[in-house]
């Protein structure tokens, strides 16, 4: 049982690692792609984790916390309304990650791209009023639907192919 839950907080905690590995490599290589209205972040592909064990729940919200809270170009609010669209995401493709169609989780893939189109939507009218709430919300969903249905559904397949998901996350 501890061996379980110390698993539990390792995948966690590589999850969180990698997220922020991942995002600061990218705006360091691209600036500006991770935080715009239209952004790629390709650490949203570790979404997918979401998808084959809970722990990727607490990993993944607190990877965009620290990120966030460590960026310079974020927006004031953005630790927490970023966050908690990252954890709001999380739970919902965890809890959807049986309902799939033709052997994708569809539904559990485009969960970023709803909360993160609303929350952050949101917050980019907040903090910048010249375009309206759904333009705003129209701008990150398409970003997110763009990573989690490329790259994250390439990275689901691999995964999935392998049966890499039971060999790590047993």
């Amino acid at each position: 049982m501890k061996q379980k839950h110390t698993r539990y907080i390792a995948h966690g905690a590589l999850l969180a690692a990698l997220y922020v590995a991942l995002t600061y490599a990218q705006n360091f290589l691209l600036p500006g792609t991770t935080s715009m209205a239209i952004q790629f972040r390709a650490s949203e592909a570790l979404c997918i984790f979401a998808l084959f064990t809970p722990a990727a729940i607490p990993g993944l919200t607190i990877g965009c916390l620290l990120f966030n809270l460590s960026n310079t170009a974020a927006l004031p609010l953005d630790f927490l309304v970023g966050t908690a669209a990252t954890l709001l995401a999380a739970v919902s493709m965890y809890l959807l990650r049986n309902v799939k169609i033709k052997r994708l989780p569809l539904l559990a893939l485009l969960m970023p791209a709803i909360f993160n189109g609303l929350l952050v939507g949101w917050e980019l009218t907040h903090y910048f009023a010249e375009l309206p709430f759904w333009i705003n919300a129209l701008y990150v969903a398409i970003g997110e639907a763009a990573v989690l249905l490329t790259l994250g559904t390439a990275l689901y397949f691999a995964m999935s192919a392998r049966s890499l998901q039971r060999r790590l996350f047993c």
